[in-house]
């Protein structure tokens, strides 16, 4: 994106948590922002000057209407926030069930999947464009209890990794994000139903992320946000194809005490 004039970026699953917090590290550097959400009511509190629609990021006749809306009010887009994604069930994999299974990757990974395919070619006819993908330190370690998830976020590695090759002869960049624990209302559920699995209180898990981490602690939304606004950034004009981990140097992907 250019420092010369305000990028045009949208963001799924922008309504809250991180999402939410890119959308305000980009509106604050300045850039045009739309955020989508499955959730109305998430929408319901925006800044002024936002753009928002309801959408099911793994719907593909919601996605290809929310493009056509981007194409024809925005004219392109700068930056892609490929965002959206649920954390699924936490359980031993025995104990998963297939529906289960196919909802989680369904919006973590097709989600990414129909985000970009109708965000390549409004970049490729500009010949620029980044587009950023929230992975997860799942998507770089095994994580038990979470087969789904990891399945998911690794597969979106491989997807990102892929639109590199195909978009960098246009100038597009593609990049991923792998958030590690991050404070907020996600991760408590994630610790409750972890908890439950192993028979430990919340506080052992929480802690057990930390400690799990060199710097030992938890990340904040607005951690990631920051490393987003930098890759939809010129000065990230040569990065692409990187998985980029904020996360305070996870050593250990299954919290014990």
């Amino acid at each position: 994106m250019s420092g010369a004039r305000a990028a045009r970026v949208l963001i799924t699953a922008g309504g809250s948590g991180i999402g939410r917090a890119m959308a305000e590290g980009f509106a604050a550097a300045g850039h045009q922002v739309w955020v989508t959400d499955v959730n109305a009511d998430s929408l319901s509190d925006l800044p002024a000057g936002w753009q928002a629609s309801v959408v099911d990021a793994a719907d593909e006749d919601s996605v290809a209407a929310l493009f056509a809306e981007v194409r024809e009010q925005w004219g392109g887009l700068d930056v892609l926030c490929a965002n959206a994604g649920i954390a699924g069930p936490t359980a031993l994999i025995e104990d998963i069930a297939l529906e289960d299974w196919r909802k989680c990757v369904s919006v973590n990974l097709e989600g990414c999947f129909l985000a970009a395919k109708y965000a390549a070619p409004l970049m490729k006819a500009a010949r620029a464009g980044s587009i950023i993908v929230t992975s997860s330190t799942a998507g770089l370690y095994g994580y038990p209890n979470r087969a789904p998830y990891a399945s998911a976020k690794w597969a979106v590695i491989g997807l990102m990794k892929t639109l590199a090759m195909e978009l960098g002869p246009y100038g597009v960049r593609a990049n991923a994000i792998c958030p590690g624990a991050v404070e907020g209302p996600r991760m408590e559920g994630v610790l409750e139903r972890e908890a439950a699995a192993k028979g430990m209180s919340r506080d052992q898990v929480y802690e057990g992320y930390a400690s799990g981490t060199s710097m030992r602690s938890f990340v904040e939304a607005r951690d990631i946000a920051n490393m987003a606004v930098f890759l939809g950034s010129d000065a990230a004009r040569l990065v692409s194809g990187q998985v980029i981990a904020v996360d305070g140097h996870t050593e250990n992907p299954d919290p014990k005490v």
